[in-house]
């Protein structure tokens, strides 16, 4: 398979519903609008949400014999997800774990992803078998941590910390998204969710925040039409995520 990537960078949670798949979109968003050759494999193959948040969920991977050929968003990042290659998208995926894992590594492996900069790795949330899989037989450079700031999210996202540890794989930091909102009348933070713990759990695990994302009802907004990639670049907030990565790779 012909193909030359640069760095793989996995993007995982210790739950679902903290934002995973946003970050991973808004990352990849981040580095091709600096010019990079960006892909992104959709490893949450029971909830996929990548195509949609791209926009490209009408559109189909094309199969080639064994070699799969990943769809292209507006700005050319390529894309292979299990809802690019299935008739309905609604349907559930009804596998046991060896399955899904099998298939995530035929992602990786039978994809022509041709030339890129960075790919960039959606995991499914927790500590399953498709993240295991990933570790050992993926070669991924670096990992990103999405947390929220919910006390309980904080300590099960640690569970993700120590397994990238374990597995040696380089942690570049910790995302916290839904950090707070702006008060759309005097600009103020509001933490909706309570004061938060991620500044504490980073340097109690020896790791950089990376960046604390706000809600932000326009860009919610723009990733349920599937038009991630129309955000405005004055959103420093979200802008910065790929710069922090960036300093640290």
């Amino acid at each position: 398979m012909k193909r030359n990537i640069g760095k793989i960078l996995a993007v995982m949670s210790g739950k679902g519903g903290v934002g995973k798949s946003f970050v991973s979109s808004l990352l990849a968003v981040n580095l091709r609008r600096e010019g990079y050759k960006v892909g992104i494999l959709d490893a949450d193959i029971t909830g996929p949400s990548i195509p949609k948040i791209f926009g490209v969920n009408q559109k189909r991977a094309r199969a080639d014999k064994e070699t799969l050929h990943p769809v292209e968003t507006v700005t050319k990042i390529k894309v292979m997800s299990l809802n690019l290659l299935i008739d309905e998208e609604n349907k559930p995926v009804i596998w046991r774990g060896p399955m899904i894992s099998g298939v995530v590594k035929q992602f990786y492996d039978n994809t022509e992803w041709g030339d890129l900069d960075y790919l960039i790795i959606d995991l499914p949330p927790g500590t399953s078998d498709v993240t295991l899989t990933v570790m050992q037989s993926i070669p991924v450079d670096y990992m990103v941590v999405v947390t929220s700031p919910q006390d309980l999210v904080n300590l099960i996202v640690e569970k993700s910390i120590h397994m990238s540890k374990k597995m040696n794989i380089p942690i570049l930091g910790i995302v916290e998204n839904m950090s707070y909102g702006l008060c759309p009348e005097c600009n103020k933070k509001i933490n909706l969710f309570g004061e938060s713990k991620a500044k504490k759990v980073a340097k109690e695990m020896d790791l950089d925040l990376l960046v604390q994302l706000p809600i932000n009802p326009k860009l919610t907004q723009l990733c349920d039409e599937g038009r991630i990639e129309y955000f405005n670049n004055q959103l420093t907030e979200f802008t910065s995520l790929g710069e922090s990565v960036l300093e640290r790779i």
